[in-house]
């Protein structure tokens, strides 16, 4: 499946109710999000799917591929555009085997090892950071740049970062051969998330990168 990593925006309920949430993703998705993942750590399978049909329904109309954080099993049931996993979640290989070729599989790798093992078990893209300390309720930690940039020449796919990034602080990954950002507070907890969205994405287009 073609995407666009360019701005990829995760998701963080500990600070909305539903019906805010829906609007944050409504308003990311209006300020140029190219990528929306659901991630709901502390959710059982049944609310996590009823929430995922909602967001969708949401990306759907943007037409933003959804990417749900953790569960293949709910990525599968409400036909999100794909999964990111983590280290601790199921290996890459059976996500691709369980989603198909022509499904988006992302994956969490903070070393070259793990990058370069990852695409060879089907990744499609790779999350790099933390680059700063983070207010998410996900333990974290630090990459430096240098990791970063080693990480982005060892494969072949997107690698995108994040962790603690807005608008203020992306200067230091000038000239990082990146494919896009990530972001949570920056845009989650944004008064105007639409605009929180467009400034960050304006900010990582105008960026020198090699």
């Amino acid at each position: 499946m073609q995407f666009d990593p360019t701005l990829y925006v995760i998701t963080d309920s500990t600070y909305h109710t539903t019906a805010t949430l829906l609007h944050a993703v409504d308003q990311a998705c209006a300020g140029g999000a190219t990528l929306i993942q659901l991630r709901e750590k502390d959710t059982g399978g049944r609310d996590y799917l009823a929430l995922a049909q909602q967001v969708k329904a949401v990306t759907d109309r943007w037409n933003v591929p959804l990417i749900i954080d953790d569960r293949v099993d709910v990525a599968i049931a409400c036909d999100a555009a794909g999964v990111h996993v983590g280290a601790s979640d199921l290996p890459v290989a059976v996500c691709r085997k369980l989603l198909g070729p022509d499904k988006i599989v992302g994956a969490t790798a903070k070393t070259v090892e793990v990058a370069q093992a990852a695409y060879a078990d089907g990744a499609d893209y790779l999350g790099t950071g933390a680059i700063y300390p983070t207010t998410t309720h996900v333990t974290t930690k630090l990459t430096p740049v240098s990791t970063l940039d080693e990480i982005c020449r060892a494969v072949p796919i997107p690698v995108v970062a994040i962790g603690g990034l807005n608008a203020e602080n992306m200067d230091v990954l000038a000239y990082s051969p990146i494919a896009g950002v990530a972001v949570v507070s920056a845009v989650m907890k944004a008064e105007d998330p639409c605009a929180a969205a467009a400034q960050i994405k304006e900010k990582f287009l105008a960026m020198p990168r090699h």
